[in-house]
C-alpha cells in the first residue's frame, strides 16, 4: 500500500510541478506586483505548492530505488536545468519582472524572487558538486536481492569507488583516463550486459582468458581449486539449511552461502521469515531429479570481458546464466556500508552493518 502511494505522488510530482512553475514565474509575481505583501494564492495553488515539497521527495525516492533509474542522467539533467532556469531568469525574466513592478509603483527589491529560482540557485550549486563527486569520486548504491548474502542484503546502501577502474563521463560511461583493472574477488557494481540500464553487482570470478569451473558451487580457475571450507548450516527464517562456508578469492577472503542439489532451493514463503519476499528458501540434499548441482558451468572468459558470480550461489542470476561483462559496462568497485534499512523486512534499520567493509 505504502509503495503505491509513493508511486502515486511520484507520477503527480511532474503535472503538479509544471502548474507551480508557470504560476510562480508568470502569475504569483502579477499578484504581489499588484498587491503587495497581502497578495494570497488562491486555495488550489496553496495546495499545490503545500504538497510539492512531499510529491518532489516520493519522486527522488523512486529514482534511487528504480533498477532502471540512471540516476547520472537525473543529475546531469537538475545540474542543466536548475543552471539555465537561474540563468534565465537573471537575463530575461527578473528585468520583466522588476520593469512591471517599478510601472505598478512598487519597489522591485521588496518583491521575492519565485520560488522556483530559489530552488534553482540552492540546487545548481548542489548539484554540480553531487555531480562530480558521483560521477568520478564515489557512488552509491542500494542492493537490491538477496544474490550477493551473506556479504550483501536486500537493503544495504554501499559506497561504489567509480576511479578504482578509470574514471569515465556520466550518462555515456566512457572512460577517458585509465587507472586500474578488475581483481580477481573484487565486488563490482556493472551495467547488466543484457540491460544496461539496470546496474548489478556481483563478485569477479574470472578475469580475461580465464578457463573458470564450477563443480558443487566450487570453484576451479585454470586448474587450481579455490579454497573453501565449510563453516556451517545457516538459518535466518527466511533460508533454512542452507551451508556457509569461507572461499578465499585472490586476496578476499568471504562468507559463501550454498546448497548441494540439482534442484531450485526456492519454496512458498516461510511463516518464520521475517520479510514480505514472494518465495522462502530450503535447502533440502536428501533428494534431487538429477545429476551434478544446479548452477554448474565450464566458462573461458574472453579477452576485454570478466566472469561475476554471486556470492550466494544457490539464487544469484548471474554470468553462469547471461554470459560475461564487458570492460565499458563497470561502473566501479563496491568499498563499504554505509547504512541498511530493507523495507521489506520488519524491525527497522539494521544500525549494526553501518561501516562494515566489503571484502
Amino acid at each position: 500500500m505504502l509503495q503505491s502511494l509513493i508511486q502515486l505522488a511520484a507520477w503527480l510530482a511532474i503535472p503538479v510541478t509544471l502548474v507551480c512553475i508557470v504560476d510562480d514565474w508568470f502569475l504569483r509575481p502579477r499578484r504581489l506586483a499588484a498587491g503587495g505583501a497581502e497578495a494570497v494564492d488562491g486555495v488550489v495553488m496553496k495546495v499545490l505548492y503545500g504538497v510539492l515539497p512531499l510529491l518532489v521527495l516520493a519522486a527522488v525516492y523512486r529514482m534511487l530505488t528504480a533498477e532502471r533509474a540512471d540516476f547520472s542522467l537525473v543529475l546531469v539533467s537538475i545540474t542543466a536545468v536548475s543552471g539555465l532556469v537561474w540563468a534565465l531568469d537573471g537575463a530575461l525574466l527578473r528585468p520583466r519582472r522588476d520593469a512591471a513592478a517599478r510601472a505598478a509603483g512598487r519597489d522591485p527589491a521588496a518583491l521575492p524572487d519565485p520560488g522556483t529560482v530559489d530552488y534553482a540557485r540552492s540546487f545548481f550549486p548542489v548539484a554540480a558538486v553531487l555531480l562530480v563527486l558521483r560521477s568520478f569520486l564515489f557512488e552509491p548504491y542500494r542492493i537490491p536481492s538477496d544474490s550477493m548474502m551473506p556479504t550483501l542484503l536486500d537493503g544495504d546502501f554501499i559506497l561504489v569507488n567509480k576511479f578504482a577502474y578509470g574514471l569515465r563521463l556520466p550518462v555515456t560511461n566512457l572512460k577517458f583516463w585509465s587507472v586500474g583493472e578488475p581483481e580477481r574477488g573484487d565486488v563490482v557494481v556493472f551495467r547488466f550486459p543484457p540491460d544496461p540500464k539496470i546496474n548489478y553487482i556481483k563478485r569477479v570470478v574470472g578475469l580475461p582468458g580465464d578457463l573458470v569451473e564450477v563443480r558443487g558451487d566450487r570453484l576451479v580457475i585454470n586448474g587450481e581449486p579455490v579454497p573453501f571450507r565449510q563453516v556451517s548450516r545457516y538459518s535466518d527464517g527466511c533460508y533454512l539449511n542452507m551451508r556457509l562456508a569461507v572461499e578465499k578469492l585472490g586476496e578476499h577472503e568471504h562468507q559463501v552461502l550454498h546448497c548441494l542439489t540439482p534442484d531450485s532451493i526456492g519454496v512458498p514463503p516461510l511463516p518464520g521469515c521475517n520479510r514480505d519476499i514472494p518465495q522462502g528458501y530450503v535447502c533440502n540434499e536428501s533428494v534431487g531429479d538429477g545429476p551434478g548441482d544446479a548452477g554448474d558451468a565450464t566458462m573461458r572468459v574472453p579477452e576485454g570481458r570478466y566472469l561475476m558470480i554471486g556470492d550466494n550461489r544457490d539464487n544469484s542470476q548471474d554470468g553462469r546464466w547471461w554470459g560475461f561483462v564487458d570492460e565499458n559496462l563497470l561502473v566501479g568497485k563496491a568499498t563499504r556500508i554505509w547504512f541498511n534499512w530493507d523495507l521489506q523486512r520488519s524491525g527497522g534499520p539494521a544500525w549494526s552493518r553501518i561501516g562494515d567493509r566489503i571484502q
